[in-house]
């Protein structure tokens, strides 16, 4: 009779798994469409698709942060067919900075998809070519070196703050609406640096616009291999890695996950979905196990919430 009941408890998961899935599935983001993250959530959800022989309609819900889609998120039922694009927000910095009812244990981590380095660009009439006279710079200057961001509480201004910390200078951070514009005030001498993504700042490092100076990863990566990540230039163990991962609603039933995980892994180990992420400025990073994915995304999170906090960063 034992045993009777343990297969009668595990039956509906397993069963749920085999047939799943068996309708569209829909991959909320919180971001506008032909960003970064829209790039990678197509790209992975066209190849997961094919995978899983369902389609995965991937939907643009901009707004507050990306608070708006992860808010959506947690609301959905946990039966896989609503999944989302999120990042280290969710883990505390979405509720320090935005009035939200969800918490990190509102989601179902699945797997880390890909993590990117931010570049380090300074205006290109400053004559600083590497960290070490940017942060003399700053230092010789207090209260006068500015940085742009794509708005508070995002990546480039995380690694904004996590910079200002690691040189010892307080920095004046300058908000804009967006990557690009925050970009054109660093060309523009409107601030003297920024943190952005790969696909936002090569293209106006290559053509001279801005200097391009390092990448924040611990180690180079493919995405700029032209650059010297910023430890090297003088900061030992800076590290601000930018992420996008998959998650589900809280209780997505094992089987579900660890299918979504299968699935996920094997198309981010394709040659050809490496190429064309690597080429939009994102390196496929899977994570061993949704359990490995939790327990690294957490930490993560917990770090830029701290940063966070301790720079006394809010939203009026």
């Amino acid at each position: 009779m034992a045993a009777v009941g343990l297969i009668a408890a595990i039956a509906p998961g397993a069963a749920m798994a085999e047939g799943y899935p068996n309708k569209p599935i829909r991959l909320v983001i919180g971001y506008t469409p032909a960003g970064a993250a829209d790039f990678v959530a197509r790209v992975v959800g066209e190849a997961m698709s094919k995978e899983l022989g369902q389609p995965v309609v991937v939907e643009n819900k901009p707004g507050a942060g990306s608070t708006l889609a992860s808010a959506w998120l947690a609301q959905a039922p946990a039966d896989g067919y609503t999944l989302g694009l999120a990042t280290a927000t969710i883990y505390g910095m979405d509720q320090h900075l935005y009035k939200v009812k969800y918490k990190a244990d509102s989601f179902t981590p699945i797997t880390r998809l890909t993590i990117s380095p931010l570049i380090l660009a300074v205006n290109k009439d400053l004559g600083i070519a590497d960290v070490k006279t940017l942060a003399a710079k700053a230092k010789a200057n207090p209260g006068k070196f500015n940085y742009s961001s794509s708005g508070i509480g995002g990546s480039p201004h995380v690694a904004g703050l996590s910079f200002a910390n690691a040189v010892g200078v307080d920095m004046t951070h300058v908000p804009y609406k967006g990557g690009a514009p925050a970009l054109q005030a660093v060309a523009a001498g409107e601030v003297e640096f920024s943190f952005g993504t790969a696909s936002s700042v090569l293209p106006l490092g290559t053509q001279g616009v801005v200097k391009m100076i390092g990448v924040t990863t611990p180690q180079r990566s493919a995405v700029a291999p032209g650059l010297p990540t910023i430890a090297e230039l003088g900061l030992p163990g800076f590290d601000y890695t930018f992420w996008f991962g998959l998650f589900g609603p809280a209780g997505l039933p094992k089987e579900v996950t660890d299918k979504l995980y299968a699935v996920a892994t094997k198309v981010l180990a394709d040659p050809a979905i490496r190429t064309r992420l690597v080429d939009n400025g994102s390196e496929p990073a899977p994570s061993r196990s949704p359990a490995e994915f939790k327990q690294w995304a957490q930490q993560d999170g917990k770090n830029a919430l701290q940063r966070t906090v301790q720079a006394g960063v809010k939203i009026d």
